[in-house]
């Protein structure tokens, strides 16, 4: 049994910060991608950040000089830096990992259940 768990959303003023996080655990035997998505209301779901097992970043062009993606992989724990936050940054972000059972050994795509990031004023 695996889980990703969020956490650091928050309100926060335009032009804050804010770190999210997202931890896994339990039957984990490797974690490959991990990535963070965003869907704010009436919008579909996009992509926000990706990072591979050796590092390699990937951000949507909004994000891009503000947002930095970033993993420990000791702790199976990836995180969100996101600085000069704009109104249009609000949306319930998600976490998603590709993680190989230490049971099954399948590889699957699990998901957390969202942390809520509302930037206003």
């Amino acid at each position: 049994q695996v889980q990703l768990v969020e956490s650091g959303g928050g309100l926060v003023q335009p032009g804050g910060s804010l770190r999210l996080s997202c931890a896994a655990s339990g039957s984990i035997f490797v974690i490959y991608g991990m990535g963070w998505y965003r869907q704010a209301p009436g919008k579909q779901r996009e992509l926000v950040a990706t990072i591979t097992s050796g590092g390699t970043t990937n951000y949507t062009d909004p994000v891009k000089g503000r947002f930095t993606i970033f993993r420990d992989n000791p702790k199976n724990t990836v995180y969100l830096q996101m600085n000069e936050l704009k109104p249009e940054d609000t949306a319930l972000y998600y976490c998603k990992g590709d993680i190989r059972d230490r049971s099954t050994r399948y590889v699957m795509n699990y998901w957390g259940q969202g942390t809520q990031v509302t930037v206003s004023s």
